[in-house]
This record gives structure tokens, sequence and C-alpha cells, in this order.
């Protein structure tokens, strides 16, 4: 039974489209490599000063890109179905950008996970997880990516994959 619902964001909610070329090539800059991938785990090794730069260019392309944000009409009907169950939100996109997307489309999480608090998806759910004070066998993980289906299994959470 099905007892709450953890969602991703970009993918399974909303698409951002974001020009992630010209992101990573200010990354590069920034970092000083022309090597930045995988992404979150080279800027997970960043000094923090390193990284706040890092977040700032992030946040102005994810903002930047807000305004060409669609919904996901098969992940937003899952959303709609699950409305009286509690729900959590994890997401590799920023806080502030978050907040745009959840005031613009109505969404309501009771807990919200971003890459600010882990920039590890497995992580991200076992907090929400913990939050939500269910049993991972009791909740729903709906996202979109190879990795989100990864990180349930890791998780133990029932996976529901939205394209």
């Amino acid at each position: 039974m099905i007892e709450a619902v953890i969602f991703d964001l970009d993918g399974t909610l909303i698409k951002l489209p974001i020009d992630y070329e010209a992101m990573s090539a200010e990354f590069k800059k920034i970092m000083k490599t022309p090597k930045i991938r995988p992404l979150l785990e080279t800027v997970a090794k960043l000094d923090l000063e390193t990284k706040k730069q890092v977040f700032k260019v992030w946040d102005k392309f994810e903002l930047e890109a807000s305004g060409k944000v669609t919904p996901n009409a098969k992940g937003m009907q899952l959303y709609r179905e699950h409305s009286g169950k509690p729900r959590a939100l994890v997401t590799m996109q920023g806080k502030a950008f978050v907040k745009t997307v959840l005031d613009r489309y109505g969404l309501c999480f009771d807990f919200v996970f971003t890459r600010e608090d882990s920039f590890n998806r497995a992580e991200q759910l076992k907090c929400a997880v913990e939050k939500l004070k269910a049993s991972c066998q009791n909740v729903l993980f709906v996202g979109n990516t190879e990795g989100d289906a990864l990180a349930a299994e890791e998780v133990g959470c029932s996976f529901v994959r939205v394209k």
C-alpha cells in the first residue's frame, strides 16, 4: 500500500529547457578545467568558494530558463492522483528555481530536497522517506531517468517512470 509519494522535478513534473552547453562552458571557466563530467561528482569535490560560484551560475541559468518551463502532463496527472497522500520533492535544481516553479504551478509538498541538500539521489530519497515517516516499501518514487530508478531500488521504494 502506498503511504507517501516522492516526485522528481525536471523531466517528471516539468520540462526545463536549459542551455546546458553554455552553462557547462561557464562551469569549466570557474573550475579551471576542461573536464567537468560527471558534473554532480565534480561539483561535490569543489572547495566551498568555487562551489558557491558554480551554484550562482547554475541558479542564473535555471532562473533564465524558468519562463520557458512547460508542465509534463503525465507527471502532473500523477501529482493530482496522489493529492491525498504525504508528498515530497527531490531535485537537482536549486531552491530559488524550485520556489518559482512550485508557485507558478501551484504545487505543494510536505518536504523539498534540492541540490543544496544533497547531490545524491538515493540520499535525497532516504531523507524524504524519513521526513514523511513512511517505510520505504510503502513509498512510491515518480521519476524519469535510469538514475532515478536505480536510486529507488537502492532505497527500497516502488518506482514509476514518467516519459
